[in-house]
């Protein structure tokens, strides 16, 4: 009896390693950021909803979610795409610039003066082995928050150990959902983007209403719990895991056209 179950430990506990590794996103994900000309935001919502969402899929990109601030005064669209690796993103790129399709819509859209008021932001980032797998559809009017944490030098990994045993599931339990979790690629076109990437930590976070948020937040920052882990954490490392001011959020809805609601 004893051997048996053994036996069957050793299966479970050989297994579990592979499970983990299978249900963690290996995708390379694209995060762009598009500031549209005065008065025009409207007009390149339009051209992603009838034309540019479903050629991305046709060239092999996978589109997650496209949001507007909810306090929109720079007319800014952020949207996030998925690629099996950074080859097969060039790739996607260089057809879909190529296509009739592509071509034809951008330039019937831009007849009156572009559209973009200046060039996108592009950041090309890496799930983290916490994130849970991205799961895009309407789930009830929602409210996303855009986060991004700047840790002071070589404390990254303690950040994340704090998230993978601690945060993400406080968040769960006040009532926050868990949407994604992604670092930095290192080989980025942006010099910046690529020198945070060992201090930068992106997440998203979704909530019934910008209300629901604030509450679900207070209550978090009072659980016991999560005092001691930051306390932990902070001593352990010898101060602040993150620089001063180095906690940037924003509030956005997402788009009618976009998969992740």
């Amino acid at each position: 009896m004893q051997s048996r179950f053994l036996a069957v430990a050793f299966v479970v506990l050989a297994c579990t390693p592979i499970a983990r590794a299978a249900d963690r996103d290996e995708r390379v994900f694209e995060l762009r950021i598009y500031y549209a000309s005065p008065e025009k935001l409207d007009n390149l919502l339009a051209r992603f909803r009838d034309h540019t969402c479903k050629l991305f899929e046709k060239h092999g990109m996978t589109n997650i979610g496209y949001w507007v601030p909810i306090d929109n005064a720079d007319n800014k669209l952020v949207y996030m795409l998925a690629h099996k690796d950074r080859e097969a993103a060039k790739a996607s790129w260089k057809a879909f610039m190529a296509d009739p399709d592509w071509q034809k819509a951008y330039k019937e859209s831009e007849v009156n003066g572009s559209l973009l008021a200046k060039p996108p932001v592009v950041v090309f980032m890496h799930a983290t082995d916490y994130s849970p797998m991205i799961k895009t559809g309407a789930d009830g009017e929602r409210v996303f928050e855009l986060r991004t944490y700047t840790c002071e030098p070589g404390r990254l990994d303690p950040l994340s150990a704090r998230f993978r045993d601690h945060t993400c599931k406080l968040f769960e339990k006040h009532g926050m959902t868990n949407i994604g979790y992604w670092n930095y690629d290192k080989d980025q076109k942006n010099p910046d983007f690529a020198k945070a990437a060992d201090v930068t930590l992106f997440y998203i976070l979704a909530h019934k209403s910008v209300e629901a948020r604030n509450a679900s937040f207070d209550a978090f920052r009072k659980d016991s719990e999560w005092v001691e882990a930051k306390k932990a954490s902070e001593d352990k490392a010898g101060g602040s895991l993150t620089v001063k001011d180095g906690v940037k959020f924003e509030f956005v809805k997402p788009t009618d056209f976009s998969p992740l609601k």
